[in-house]
């Protein structure tokens, strides 16, 4: 029987470097903070970083859909929840939420696309086939 898709929760303080002048947090600071909750949430689908270096095959976004719904400020600290929301042959998709831990107001929501490519080939390859079976999407 399928188990539930992977998922997890990462955990980032804003820090200076993540604001503008006025405090805000920047649109490049939640995708690095999105991009760490991607890294660790490829972990547990079998592509750790040390996985990745021996395959040469790494999971590469090909779109980015992202809702700015409110601002985080500098000094709050944000909970991103990721999981793995659909699969392909060749592509998956995971989803986003960044929540301002102080309140629990959903700041931003994105939906990424990604293939799994052949590096330094940058040749796309399918998706494990266990994956299908092992999650049930």
């Amino acid at each position: 029987m399928p188990s539930a898709p992977p998922q997890l929760e990462t955990r980032e303080e804003v820090m200076f470097f993540d604001t503008d002048c006025g405090g805000v947090v920047h649109n490049l600071a939640y995708l690095r903070m999105i991009e760490t909750c991607r890294t660790r949430l490829a972990a547990l689908m079998g592509l750790d970083l040390r996985a990745m270096a021996d395959t040469r095959q790494y999971p590469v976004v090909t779109r980015t859909e992202i809702d700015y719904k409110r601002p985080a400020r500098l000094g709050e600290w944000l909970v991103v929840r990721g999981r793995l929301d659909a699969l392909a042959r060749a592509r998956f998709w995971c989803v986003f939420e960044m929540i301002r831990e102080a309140d629990g107001q959903t700041l931003v929501t994105s939906r990424q696309t990604l293939a799994l490519v052949n590096m330094p080939e940058g040749k796309p390859v399918r998706l494990p086939a266990a994956w299908a079976g092992q999650w049930g999407l």
